[in-house]
C-alpha cells in the first residue's frame, strides 16, 4: 500500500476516527459510564430527532448550501397538532399522526413554492416560517402543555421491540431478540456490500482493494454486532432505533443509487450546468423542502412521545444542532458534496459530547463553546482539503522511510 492510498484513506476515515477517539476520551472521563447500556439506550432515545432533522438537512445543503432554520418550529407545531388531535378532542392516535404527517407535507409545499418557484432566497423563507409556525405553536397550544399521550402514541417511538425468546439469555445477554437482529443485520449488511463491490468491479468503475473492503466490513459488523450486543444487556431495541435504520437506508439508497438523488448532487455542483443538461431544478429544489418538512414532521411526532407531552418550547434550536451535524459529517458549505453516513456520524458526534459532558457536570455554557469549536474544526478541515493543503507530516515521514531504505541498500550492496 503506497502513501498515496494510505493518505486518501486517511481523509475518508478521517471523521470516523474522529468519532471513535471522542468515545474513547469520554469513556476513561465518566469512568466507563458511557457505554453503560442504560446510557446507551438513553443516547438513541435523546438524538434520535437530530439524526432524522440531519437526513432532510443534508439534502437542502447538498442543493447549493441551503439550510432550513424553520424546523424546529415544525417540529413543535406538529407535536402541538398531535396533542391537540389526541389529548384535547380524543382522535384515534394513528390518524392524528396520518394527520400530522399530512400536514408537515403541506408546510413543506408551502415553503417550497416560495424558494423554488419565486426564487426568494431559502434563508428568507425559513427564517419566516421559523416564526409563522412557533407562532401557531403558541396559537394552538394556547400557551400551555398538553400531557400526557396514550400507550398507543408512545408506542411508536418510546417502546421496545419485544423478546421473542424470553428466557434463552443468548450469551448471557437479557434480551436475545436484540442480539439476533444484530447478528442477522451484520450479514445482511456484509452480503449487500460484497454483491455491490463484485457489480461493481465486472462493470468496469473503480473499486477499492479487496484487503481495504474486508478490512472495512469487518469494523462494521464487528460494530453492529457490538451495538445489539450492548442493547440487548438492557430493555433491549427501542423501536425508535427501527424507525431511525429504515430512513438512514432508504435515503442512503437514495442518494447514492437513483437518478433523482445524484440529481441533487448536480444541482449543488453547478445549477446552470445541470439545467442545461436537463435536470429539473426548481421541481427538485420544492421537493427537497416538501421532503425536509415531511422529515421535520417524523422529528416532531418522535421527540413529543419522548416528552410524553405536547409543549410550546419544544424545538427550540433544533435546527442548529441539525446543520451542525451535516457540517460536522463532511458536507460542504457551497453544496454538492455530502453523506449520509456523514451526516449521522455528525450527529453522534454531537450526541456524545452532550451526553459525555452532561455526564461530568460540565455546564450548559461551557458545553456551547466546545460544540462551537469542534463546528468550527469540522468546516475548517472542508475548506483546507478544498485547498489541497498536504499532509506535510506523511510527507516528511515517505521521504525518511525512503531515505533510510536507500541507506540499507547501500550497506547491503558494499558488504
Amino acid at each position: 500500500m503506497n502513501w498515496t492510498t494510505i493518505r486518501n484513506n486517511l481523509k475518508q476515515y478521517m471523521l470516523l476516527f474522529v468519532l471513535l477517539g471522542i468515545i474513547v476520551l469520554f469513556q476513561v472521563l465518566t469512568n466507563g459510564i458511557l457505554l453503560k447500556p442504560m446510557n446507551v439506550s438513553n443516547l438513541i432515545f435523546q438524538n434520535a430527532y437530530v439524526v432524522i432533522l440531519a437526513t432532510g438537512m443534508l439534502l437542502c445543503i447538498l442543493t447549493g448550501g441551503n439550510i432550513d432554520l424553520s424546523v424546529g418550529s415544525v417540529c413543535a407545531l406538529i407535536g402541538a397538532c398531535a396533542g391537540t388531535f389526541i389529548i384535547s378532542w380524543g382522535w384515534n392516535p394513528h390518524l392524528s399522526i396520518l394527520l400530522s404527517l399530512l400536514i408537515g407535507i403541506g408546510i413543506g409545499v408551502w415553503q417550497g413554492f416560495w424558494i423554488a418557484y419565486v426564487r426568494i432566497p431559502a434563508f428568507i423563507v425559513t427564517l419566516a416560517g421559523m416564526l409563522i409556525f412557533r407562532g401557531l405553536t403558541l396559537i394552538v397550544l394556547n400557551g400551555l402543555t398538553l400531557a400526557p399521550f396514550p400507550s398507543e402514541y408512545r408506542a411508536y417511538s418510546a417502546g421496545f421491540i419485544p423478546d421473542l425468546f424470553e428466557n434463552m439469555h443468548l450469551f448471557g445477554v437479557r434480551n436475545s431478540t436484540s442480539l439476533v437482529i444484530g447478528i442477522i443485520l451484520a450479514i445482511a449488511f456484509s452480503i449487500y456490500q460484497i454483491y455491490s463491490y463484485n457489480s461493481r468491479k465486472n462493470k468496469g468503475y473503480s473499486v477499492e482493494s479487496l484487503l481495504n473492503m474486508g478490512f472495512r466490513l469487518t469494523i462494521i459488523a464487528v460494530a453492529i454486532i457490538w451495538v445489539f450486543y450492548i442493547l440487548a444487556n438492557y430493555r433491549g431495541v427501542p423501536m425508535v432505533f427501527i424507525i431511525l435504520g429504515i430512513i438512514l437506508i432508504v435515503y442512503s439508497y437514495f442518494t447514492s443509487s437513483t437518478v433523482p438523488g445524484r440529481h441533487i448532487y448536480a444541482l449543488g455542483g453547478n445549477e446552470k450546468a445541470a439545467r442545461l443538461s436537463g435536470v429539473k431544478t426548481r421541481k427538485l429544489l420544492f421537493l427537497v423542502y416538501v421532503n425536509m418538512a415531511f422529515l421535520a414532521s417524523i422529528a416532531g411526532i418522535v421527540f413529543s412521545t419522548r416528552l410524553n407531552s405536547a409543549s410550546p418550547q419544544a424545538g427550540q434550536l433544533f435546527e442548529l444542532d441539525a446543520i451542525g451535524a451535516c457540517f460536522i459529517g463532511g458536507a460542504s458549505a457551497t453544496g454538492g458534496i455530502g453523506t449520509i453516513s456523514g451526516a449521522l456520524i455528525g450527529a453522534m458526534t454531537m450526541g456524545i459530547l452532550n451526553n459525555g459532558m452532561s455526564i461530568m457536570g460540565v455546564s450548559s455554557n461551557v458545553q456551547q463553546v466546545v460544540k462551537g469549536l469542534v463546528l468550527l474544526a469540522a468546516v475548517a478541515f472542508d475548506v483546507i482539503s478544498k485547498q489541497n493543503i498536504r499532509f506535510n507530516f506523511l510527507s516528511k515521514l515517505r521521504r525518511k522511510g525512503n531515505k533510510h531504505h536507500n541507506i540499507d541498500e547501500q550497506k547491503s550492496s558494499t558488504s
